[in-house]
């Protein structure tokens, strides 16, 4: 398998676009999720937790009770990269 290759500027603010409740914050994706309750956020955490070691790509994130901040980058490729924005769409989707 290929190793990850870091996105310029330019294609990180265009993927942007199409990732609503995503921003850039401090070099890497973020988001921060609220739910009803701490265990809906700890089983959308559970279920992202799936999707994550399937994929090999781990976020950074901490939960407080019904909020669960993510941030996202490659550390591999020193940067955001398209791994970035696969786990961060999949992660919008397991919420919504």
């Amino acid at each position: 398998m290929s190793r990850p290759v870091k996105l310029s500027e330019a294609e990180i603010h265009s993927k942007l676009e199409a990732l609503p409740g995503w921003s850039l914050e401090a070099g890497k994706l973020h988001r921060q999720f609220r739910f009803g309750s701490f265990v809906e956020a700890f089983g959308w955490m559970s279920s992202v937790a799936l999707v994550a070691e399937s994929m090999g790509h781990h976020p950074e994130w901490s939960n407080v009770y019904n909020r669960v901040s993510v941030d996202l980058t490659t550390h591999d490729a020193g940067g955001i990269t398209e791994l970035d924005f696969t786990l961060a769409q999949r992660m919008s989707e397991l919420a919504d």
